[in-house]
């Protein structure tokens, strides 16, 4: 579980393809003593468990495996070496909630249909698949590289959320760019409302 408040910014390093499965060996600012093997982390919003540690001074290297269904759902299988990915470490009991509940389940993946300047923030706009569109409403959450925003506004065309400074400079939104893909979790809440609503329509 995590809350989509991204609490470091890694790097990739290596980038290892066999078929089904790819490798992926991040450098962060994480502490080793604090992530053991099996340990789970997002990555851009996707779940990954921790194969291999490696401590540095400053920080620490660790590898993950990325299963075909994680490829097929994500941007992660057009990762290269030197590419930033947003790290998020799992929820501890006693943790701060700071964002919303967030799986680390990537839904989907949405497009970018652009960035604009408001003020000191910016404002972007997304188009996502239609499988998860009807999750997405105006005032609630969503996950978007594994970063929790608010939903400002819906139409037919997509939806849009506004960065504030802050999480534009500490995460890989400020490297976005209109048709760019975007890993999307809709807020759990709306999906099992939906699940609930859709189980009372199917009931006789």
């Amino acid at each position: 579980m995590f809350t989509g408040i991204v609490s470091a910014l890694g790097e990739v390093e290596a980038v290892e393809r066999s078929p089904g499965l790819v490798r992926l060996a991040i450098a962060s600012a994480y502490d080793p003593a604090g992530v053991e093997i099996g340990a789970s982390i997002a990555h851009d919003g996707c779940c990954l468990t921790v194969v291999e540690t490696e401590g540095r001074q400053g920080g620490m290297r660790h590898v993950v495996e990325v299963a075909p269904e994680s490829l097929a759902r994500t941007t992660l299988g057009a990762l290269q070496a030197g590419d930033k990915v947003n790290l998020e470490r799992s929820l501890r009991v006693g943790d701060e909630l700071g964002g919303h509940m967030v799986l680390g389940h990537v839904d989907g993946l949405g497009e970018v249909l652009s960035l604009a300047r408001d003020g000191e923030a910016w404002r972007m706009r997304i188009r996502p698949p239609q499988e998860i569109a009807r999750l997405i409403a105006p005032k609630g959450s969503i996950a978007i590289q594994g970063v929790s925003l608010t939903v400002n506004e819906v139409d037919d065309e997509g939806f849009g959320v506004l960065i504030i400074p802050h999480t534009w400079a500490v995460t890989t939104l400020s490297k976005l760019k209109a048709g760019d893909k975007v890993n999307l979790e809709a807020d759990m809440m709306a999906r099992y409302a939906a699940r609930l609503i859709e189980a009372r329509r199917n009931t006789p």
